[in-house]
């Protein structure tokens, strides 16, 4: 053994390891956890996430497109028994610009002019203005 050390530590260096009774050893676990990373920027990478998490921009339909919309939501409306339609529509993003186009598969029960919204079979108010497109199999064979 080196003698420098010997010289600072020779009084103690034989003696057993002191473990205190009144304190129980700690396990493996719980002592490795002392020495694992920690968030020291809580919040940081879910920033990160939202900042990457992308959203599309709203597509602003022409004249024609709007009135094909109302001209198949009326088709269907007078349908006794109207098929289930595919409704894709523009979803505004709570957190940042822009948003999402979703999809809805539903039957229309009825349009409320006052508030231009059509009602689904499931109870769904959809604003007609955020709907950018609107089929059914009956409209299959038009082209």
């Amino acid at each position: 053994m080196d003698p420098e050390v010997l010289k600072q530590y020779g009084d103690i260096i034989d003696h057993p390891h002191y473990v205190d009774p009144a304190r129980p050893r700690m396990t493996l676990q719980n002592r490795a956890a002392q020495f694992s990373p920690f968030a020291a920027l809580t919040g940081y990478e879910d920033l990160i996430d939202e900042a990457a998490r992308q959203t599309s921009d709203r597509v602003e339909l022409d004249e024609s497109a709007k009135e094909e919309i109302g001209r198949r939501l009326g088709v269907l409306l007078q349908m006794r028994e109207p098929p289930e339609a595919r409704i894709v529509r523009f979803v505004r993003d709570s957190r940042k610009e822009g948003g999402a186009y979703v999809e809805t598969q539903a039957k229309i029960v009825s349009y409320d002019p006052q508030d231009r919204r059509i009602v689904t079979d499931g109870g769904e108010r959809i604003p007609l203005d955020d709907v950018a497109e609107l089929s059914a199999d009956c409209f299959d064979s038009e082209g």
